[in-house]
């Protein structure tokens, strides 16, 4: 719940924030302002506005007078006035910006129900604070077994202890209302302390209890936004989002409240587009809307009966066709208008900013010998294929016999002399001899032989 500049010391004492009013991850100070007034003095014979801020656990934040003219600054731990007892929280403002502050939320500044600041925390003080602080988790979880024991329909959010320890406070939300008079009983015989019960609604449950968006930033709520503005679902269709409950919902199960950031910048964007109901009226046909681009100024039509063919068209054409259509005027076509835009590219060139490196400077190039060893290694694949595809040389075998040469039958083939062996079918389109003379010769002798 602290960072390094906000959290104890040593010896247990807190050190204060030394940031200005500003933490580098902002979770312990959740909803700060930065004071841009500290480093300017105060004109002559004015005396420093008598209010400051007092941050309690979390977001609740309340204005105190400092009657008894305390210097304070940003980080001191002060008790405050409370009903009853004291309270124990953090100074998170001073000066000038207060007065800002109070009418931003509507506070009279000389309303005499403000409260006091009594005295800068002392050490046994901030001991007592510490110990109701650690208690908190544990009643928590007991509160919530016997919320359950008694079946209320109620979920137990947080608990805060008041400084001095004699009071805490239940928040919980609820869908209706809940009699919890049994409950606070038997919470008020469990743990000896005064009992409140405040409701809050699921988004001040999420801006007290903090977390991650969908974004991976921290929530608004819990670091800066401090008003929740009603959010429905014509922010989205405004923007062009899509209406699936899951991804428009916030961690509170609320629509999210970043709807709202933009909607105005649409809302201003779309009164230059003509509406989507209208019609464009040509001679070649009626023409629909759509699809609309905010971004670059572009409305897609398309004629009826033809809702596959689209034509594009700028904001400007849209209503100039518009305008002849009120005089009862026809336009030709849309394709006279379309064919005026010009298709810009969309392929964006980045420059390199680092230097001019390539992403593949750190990969390991191939030497030249590998490049040697690589080809020589193909050449030797192809003549162990070329070997394993030709046939086997067998004149030097004289047991095999010659085979018949090529465009041959084994029919066409008698006897040859010394030569025992009858030619074999499977041969017949054996390899071809080397020797050409002696097959010359025996051909000759073979012709030339009498039929026995």
């Amino acid at each position: 719940m602290s960072c390094n500049s906000c959290s104890t010391s040593k010896d247990g004492q807190p050190r204060g924030c030394k940031n200005n009013g500003t933490c580098g991850t902002d979770s312990c100070n959740k909803l700060t302002v930065f004071n841009w007034l500290s480093n300017m003095s105060l004109p002559s014979n004015q005396k420093p506005f008598d209010c400051v801020e007092v941050r309690f656990k979390n977001s609740r934040k309340h204005f105190y007078r400092n009657t008894e003219n305390l210097s304070l600054s940003i980080g001191d731990i002060v008790a405050t006035e409370a009903s009853p007892g004291h309270d124990v929280g953090i100074v998170t403002l001073t000066g000038e910006l207060v007065r800002v502050q109070m009418r931003k939320k509507k506070i009279n500044t000389e309303s005499e129900e403000i409260k006091k600041v009594y005295r800068k925390a002392s050490q046994k003080d901030i001991d007592v604070w510490s110990r109701a602080r650690d208690r908190e988790e544990g009643i928590k979880k007991r509160s919530r077994e016997l919320a359950i024991a008694l079946g209320l329909q109620m979920k137990i959010s947080d608990v805060e202890f008041q400084g001095d320890a004699s009071k805490a406070t239940f928040y919980y939300t609820a869908e209706d209302r809940v009699d919890f008079r049994q409950l606070i009983k038997d919470m008020a015989k469990a743990f000896n302390i005064r009992i409140e019960m405040r409701q809050i609604g699921f988004r001040q449950e999420a801006a007290r209890l903090g977390g991650i968006g969908s974004c991976g930033r921290e929530l608004c709520c819990s670091t800066w936004l401090t008003d929740f503005r009603s959010v429905n679902t014509a922010a989205a269709r405004y923007q062009q989002l899509s209406l699936n409950p899951q991804k428009l919902a916030g961690q509170c199960g609320k629509l999210k409240c970043c709807l709202n950031f933009e909607l105005d910048a649409y809302l201003e964007a779309l009164q230059q587009f003509p509406k989507s109901d209208v019609k464009l009226y040509t001679e070649k046909g009626t023409a629909v809307c759509q699809k609309t681009d905010i971004f670059k100024g572009y409305i897609w039509y398309a004629y009826e009966g033809e809702w596959m063919n689209w034509h594009k068209l700028t904001t400007d054409q849209a209503n100039e066709i518009i305008e002849l259509n009120k005089k009862k005027e026809k336009v030709i076509s849309l394709e006279e208008y379309a064919l005026d835009l010009i298709e810009e590219d969309t392929k964006t060139n980045f420059e390199n900013v680092v230097g001019q490196d390539s992403l593949t400077r750190f990969d390991k190039k191939p030497t030249r010998n590998r490049k040697r060893r690589g080809a020589q290694n193909k050449k030797r694949r192809r003549n162990n294929n070329a070997k394993a595809n030709a046939p086997a040389k067998n004149n030097n075998n004289p047991k095999a016999g010659n085979a018949p040469q090529k465009g041959n039958s084994a029919k066409n083939n008698p006897r040859q002399k010394g030569n025992n062996a009858k030619p074999n079918a499977e041969n017949t389109r054996g390899p071809k001899n080397t020797g050409n003379k002696n097959n010359n010769r025996r051909k000759k002798s073979n012709k030339n032989a009498k039929p026995n």
